[in-house]
């Protein structure tokens, strides 16, 4: 009898030394609980990462403006929205390739590297004094930063089964959080000289260069953020080079790793790929909300805008920053354990329509009023967002083997950023339209606006739904 029941029995674990990725299941297999080490640095090391990308919107139409670019306020949108992009371009041409290195070389060297982008090119952009150069800077920052795909197999890769949620909700929380504090940075520290006179002079650095300070201020950040990446570790498995010693060791036990054999292409996994496609509306309804946010608050109220200047448009994206650190610390977590990946994405995005069509409306709105109201919608906004982002990143970690995660990432911030890029520039010119149609009968000026984003907001949610989105058969 023992004979017979010894087929049945599991095989024990087999950890190779000298695999690093060995080393993390190994530890994750004598340790049931939370990593927070490792979390704390995937959340620093996605913030510094994410701190730049929209850190200009706040200061866009101004730096616009002092460029001396645009030939009439109301093309000031156009020129922003090509500067917005830019960033997204640089990541569309490099994505895939720093995804599939990270499946290569490992997680660390990209986050590494990726950091480093950040403290050398924001720092150029804040010096810029030329649209060319600014343009520039954008594009090689977006190129170089490839962050986004090895951080999130990365989160995935050092969490128990049971914490995987966490661990990728803690990167979308992170970028999140970078997201907004990044343009409240750029709006309380934009134009010092004009903002804090008694403090900063017209004739020094930062009077010369009004917008070097809450770009210096992000890349001394990242600096501090670089030095910590020494205690990164590694999570990628090397037994495609180490497996050969085991089989002629004659071991009979398991390798923690998928079994080694030719992989199903990437592009025809359909889990994969359906979770991409509602991930990349998503995310191009929130890049393109985020801009037009910024743009519609700071123009003038003739255009429909709210007269705000970048300092308050710093300070509400400041407190929905902060409300976004407490839907993630205390509500997300149970969300998600309840509804699931696909149902709390539904939710989410449905809750989104109603909330959006609200914004034009707050320009009848002033004082007390306009204010709570507007730091209520962005902070629900914020939050709602996160949710369908991290649901659809879940969804596509879910549908690949580790050995995939980082080749699997990289398409979809690929994908992803394409549609990034087509956000801040379609925003842009849709905002300079909307803006020469304030006496228009159907959805005048700001309003057709947001209807647009809406429409972007519908078609995320029916990609959320069969026959378009397929579930990976163990979540089901």
């Amino acid at each position: 009898m023992g004979d017979e029941a010894s087929p049945t029995t599991p095989p024990a674990p087999l950890y190779l030394d000298g695999c690093p990725g060995c080393a993390m299941e190994r530890k994750k297999a004598s340790s049931k609980g939370i990593p927070y080490k490792e979390l704390f640095f995937v959340a620093v090391t996605t913030i510094a990462s994410a701190l730049p990308i929209s850190s200009l919107f706040p200061f866009l139409y101004f730096m616009i403006e002092d460029l001396h670019v645009a030939k009439t306020e109301q093309d000031i949108g156009l020129y922003a929205g090509f500067l917005g992009a830019s960033y997204f371009i640089g990541r569309f041409f490099a994505s895939l390739f720093w995804g599939v290195v990270a499946d290569r070389i490992g997680r660390k060297p990209i986050i590494i590297f990726s950091v480093a982008s950040v403290v050398i090119f924001n720092t150029l952009f804040g010096f810029s004094v030329k649209y060319w150069m600014a343009i520039t800077t954008r594009l090689l920052l977006g190129a170089l930063n490839g962050m986004l795909a090895p951080i999130k197999a990365y989160s995935i890769e050092i969490c128990r089964p049971e914490h995987q949620a966490l661990g990728l909700s803690i990167v979308s929380t992170a970028w999140g959080l970078g997201l907004i504090v990044g343009p409240s940075i750029g709006g309380y520290l934009a134009q010092p000289a004009r903002q804090y006179p008694n403090i900063f002079s017209e004739k020094s650095v930062f009077g010369r260069f009004p917008y070097l300070l809450p770009n210096l201020s992000i890349s001394i950040f990242s600096a501090v953020v670089l030095v910590s990446c020494i205690w990164l570790p590694e999570t990628l498995h090397t037994h495609k080079i180490m497996d050969n010693e085991a089989e002629m060791s004659g071991d009979s036990r398991t390798l923690q790793t998928e079994d080694i054999h030719p992989d199903k292409s990437l592009y025809k996994n359909w889990p994969l790929m359906s979770s991409i496609s509602a991930y990349c509306v998503f995310t191009l309804q929130e890049t393109a909300y985020t801009e037009i946010l910024s743009l519609w608050t700071v123009s003038d109220r003739k255009y429909g805008g709210l007269s705000f200047s970048s300092k308050e448009i710093g300070q509400v994206l400041a407190i929905a920053g902060a409300g976004l650190i407490v839907y993630q610390i205390f509500i997300y977590r149970p969300v998600h354990k309840y509804l699931g990946s696909v149902n709390s994405c539904r939710a989410a995005s449905a809750l989104s329509v109603p909330l959006i069509a609200a914004f034009p409306f707050m320009t009848h709105l002033s004082g007390l009023k306009l204010g709570l109201a507007l730091y209520f919608a962005t902070t629900f906004k914020a939050a709602l967002g996160t949710t369908t982002l991290t649901s659809t990143s879940l969804l596509q970690n879910y549908a690949v083997p580790q050995h995939q995660r980082g080749a699997a990432n990289g398409i979809a911030t690929t994908a992803m950023s394409f549609f990034k890029a087509i956000g801040p520039a379609g925003a842009g010119a849709l905002f300079s339209w909307t803006q020469k149609r304030q006496d228009a009968a159907f959805f005048p000026g700001d309003h057709m606006l947001f209807l647009i984003l809406n429409v972007l907001q519908c078609i995320g949610l029916v990609l959320t739904f069969k026959p378009f989105l397929a579930v990976p058969k163990h979540l089901k």
